[in-house]
């Protein structure tokens, strides 16, 4: 059994036990939260697809922590006018652990 969800305008295939990085949510940190936009599930072979979300469906997760990725440079010029500029950017993110499918 799968589901997408959609969380951070992103999409994302889970299972139950899978762990995933997904933008940085505002839930403490071993608190519960469930995703509602459900776009798809799986079960017994049959899918079911939302018009945009399925009805009644919802995955619940578990926050295992808060963190920054990996840091990403931007470095900005403009040639031979002595334009430079660099600048670091690190990317928050949650990491949680798929607990149940609700279909």
């Amino acid at each position: 059994m799968y589901a997408v969800i959609e969380t951070g305008g992103k999409q994302y295939k889970v299972q139950e036990g899978d762990v995933l990085f997904i933008e940085k949510l505002a839930n403490e940190e071993g608190s519960t939260v469930t995703f509602d936009k459900v776009v798809a599930v799986s079960k017994d072979d049959k899918v079911s697809f939302g018009t945009p979300f399925v009805s009644n469906a919802s995955v619940t997760a578990k926050v295992l922590c808060h963190g920054k990725g990996k840091k990403i440079i931007v470095f900005k010029y403009k040639p031979k006018k002595g334009y430079r500029r660099k600048q670091g950017h690190r990317q928050p993110y949650t990491k949680i652990q798929i607990e149940k499918i609700n279909a």
